[in-house]
C-alpha cells in the first residue's frame, strides 16, 4: 500500500537547475561582456551598418575564433567573391585558406539569383559540415531579388527557421544606407533575428569614430549603451 509521500519528488529533483543556455565566444575583445558571455547557439543574429563600419571583418573574426578552437564553419557569400574576403582576412593574420584545406570551414560564393532555393541549400551545407559558426553577407541582396517587403520578411523568416535546430551560431549582416537613421537596409531584417548589433562609423574632422551598439538580444540581459570600437592589425575590440 502506497502513501502519500511515495507520491512526492525526490528531494534531488526538487534541488535540480535548468541546465544552463550554450553560448560560444564572439571572438570580439570586450563584446561577450556585453552580451551574456556569448552567443546563444541555435541563435540567429544581425550585424548591421553602413559602408566600412567593419561587418565583414567582424564576421570573419567570429569565424576564425571557432577554427581556433576546432568548431567547424560555414561563410556563405553572397556579393564578394571568397578569394577577396580572404586576402582581407590575412591582413589581420587569419589563413582561412588553410582552415578550408583541412576541411574545417568552407567559403562559398552564393548568387540568389541564380538559385530557386538557397535555403534548402544553405541549411544542407550547414548540416553536412556539422558546422557551429555560420555567416550570411550579405541579406540586403535579398531586397534585389523579392519584390516586397512581406516577400522579403517571408523569406528570411524561412532562411532563419531552416537554420534554427543546427545547433550552430549564424550571424547575417545587412547594410545601413548612409545618413539613414535606420537598422536596415529595407527595415524587415531586424524583426526575424534574436538579436541585433550596429556598426557605426562618423568623421570628426579628420579623425574616424566606429562605435557599436547592442540593439537587441533575446534571452539575453546585455548593454545598452553605445561603445567605441577599435581596430588594429590583430582585428576589432569593443571598449567598455
Amino acid at each position: 500500500m502506497s502513501s502519500k509521500h511515495d507520491k512526492l519528488p525526490h528531494k534531488h529533483a526538487l534541488a535540480r537547475k535548468p541546465e544552463k543556455e550554450s553560448r560560444l565566444s564572439s571572438g570580439i575583445p570586450g563584446l561577450d561582456s556585453l552580451i551574456g558571455g556569448g552567443f546563444l547557439t541555435d541563435d540567429v543574429y544581425l550585424v548591421t551598418g553602413g559602408t566600412g563600419t567593419g561587418k565583414t571583418i567582424f564576421c570573419s573574426q567570429f569565424i576564425m575564433e571557432g577554427l581556433k578552437k576546432g568548431e567547424p564553419g560555414v561563410y556563405f557569400s553572397l556579393e564578394e567573391m571568397p578569394e577577396d574576403v580572404m586576402k582581407d582576412a590575412r591582413e589581420f593574420g587569419w589563413d582561412l585558406e588553410k582552415f578550408q584545406k583541412d576541411k574545417l570551414f568552407i567559403m562559398e560564393h552564393q548568387d540568389p539569383f541564380e538559385m530557386a532555393d538557397i535555403t534548402s541549400e544553405v541549411r544542407k551545407k550547414v548540416l553536412k559540415m556539422k558546422a557551429k559558426r555560420v555567416v550570411i553577407d550579405s541579406t540586403s541582396i535579398f531586397g534585389m531579388i523579392f519584390q516586397t517587403k512581406h516577400e522579403l520578411r517571408k523569406r528570411l523568416y524561412e532562411l532563419i527557421k531552416a537554420l534554427k535546430g543546427t545547433g550552430a551560431v549564424t550571424l547575417m549582416t545587412a547594410e545601413i544606407t548612409y545618413g539613414s537613421e535606420s537598422l536596415s537596409r529595407f527595415n524587415v531584417e531586424e524583426f526575424v533575428v534574436d538579436g541585433l548589433i550596429v556598426l557605426r562609423y562618423a568623421s570628426l574632422g579628420k579623425m574616424a569614430n566606429r562605435t557599436l551598439e547592442v540593439r537587441k538580444m533575446r534571452r539575453t540581459k546585455h548593454s545598452e549603451g553605445i561603445h567605441n570600437m577599435s581596430f588594429s592589425n590583430k582585428g576589432i575590440s569593443v571598449d567598455q
